[in-house]
């Protein structure tokens, strides 16, 4: 099996992920999983396709992440990561669509509108 190249995205995150079979090594912007994402949190969110098809030692990944911020960066990678696993095997794509790890989650942060403070806030309203 060859190199498998999948983009997953979250916010303003973008992560581009290849995913070769191997040991099950976890490797992000040349940096460990462990050193990249801090938070337990990240990293079980990052593997968490992986883990639910149990082929967390089967896999080596490779994942070149940039803008947003670490947990749309971990959801962006986790978003590669389950389209990778499912070009690998079409088999995989129902158990991962159960949990949700295939659907892109499109939402982003609404634009600050001119004549208010942010997006939706208005100024406070005097009586007198």
């Amino acid at each position: 099996m060859e190199i498998i190249n999948t983009i997953g995205r979250r916010k303003t995150a973008i992560a581009r992920v290849y995913v070769q079979p191997g040991k099950g090594k976890i490797e992000i912007n040349n940096r460990e999983l462990k050193d990249y994402f801090k938070s337990e949190i990240h990293q079980s969110l990052a593997k968490q396709g992986m883990v639910i098809l149990k082929v967390e030692n089967q896999y080596d990944v490779v994942a070149n992440v940039e803008g947003g911020g670490i947990k749309g960066q971990a959801e962006a990678v986790r978003l590669a990561i389950a389209r990778a696993l499912v070009q690998v095997n079409p088999e995989h794509k129902p158990a991962l669509r159960k949990e949700g790890l295939v659907t892109r989650d499109s939402r982003m942060v609404e634009r600050k509108k001119p004549g208010r403070r942010k997006a939706r806030r208005k100024f406070q309203f005097s009586k007198r």
